[in-house]
């Protein structure tokens, strides 16, 4: 049976005449390469963002060269990220409640509680911590006494770089849309 890709007679032997399954250097598939906490939903959503990650890099990547072919590729390649992610997400909604994680429910006392911690500005409200399903306490900011805040010195220049980057990454406290944590509590949605 040669000509199946490998003449290697224990290669045809152990492998039928097909592909082994080993990486790169020849090391053989082990259980060691699965990823996973055994929490399908969490480990979908881990995939989610390592796949957002690598968006990231490509864009980056993207803007670093001039070079149409390599932009190109590099374009299929950022694109094919996005494709994964859809994938990924409709298959953690396919399973039904997908959150919160896990088998244990949280301490309910806890689960929809916002704490917030300084008091020197007023309090940034928006769909993350007001509504009829969160609870608001304003709590002490600082059991030192402090006011709760991190005091650090940066440069004019890297003070213009966090600006602009508070800018542009503000989020809209009048926005509420539907998240993944909404969606993936399926009935539990429905009794609100």
């Amino acid at each position: 049976m040669t000509g199946a890709g490998n003449d290697s007679r224990i290669t045809q032997l152990l492998y039928r005449g097909g592909a082994p399954l080993t990486n790169s250097g020849g090391v053989p598939w082990t259980a060691a390469y699965s990823d996973t906490i055994t929490e399908p939903t969490a480990d979908l959503r881990s995939n989610i963002a390592a796949e957002a990650r690598a968006k990231i890099v490509y864009e980056r990547l993207i803007n670093i060269t001039d070079a149409p072919d390599i932009r190109d590729t590099l374009g299929f390649l950022m694109t094919r990220e996005i494709a994964h992610q859809k994938s990924f997400e409709k298959a953690l909604h396919s399973i039904q409640p997908n959150f919160p994680q896990g088998k244990l429910p949280g301490k309910p006392e806890f689960a929809s509680v916002y704490f917030r911690m300084q008091s020197d500005d007023p309090a940034i409200r928006g769909p993350w911590n007001e509504g009829p399903e969160w609870e608001f306490i304003a709590a002490e900011p600082a059991v030192d006494g402090g006011n709760g805040l991190s005091n650090i010195n940066v440069s004019p220049d890297d003070e213009a770089v966090l600006t602009a980057m508070a800018v542009r990454t503000m989020s809209d406290p009048s926005a509420d849309p539907k998240t993944s944590a909404d969606l993936g509590m399926g009935a539990a949605l429905q009794h609100k």
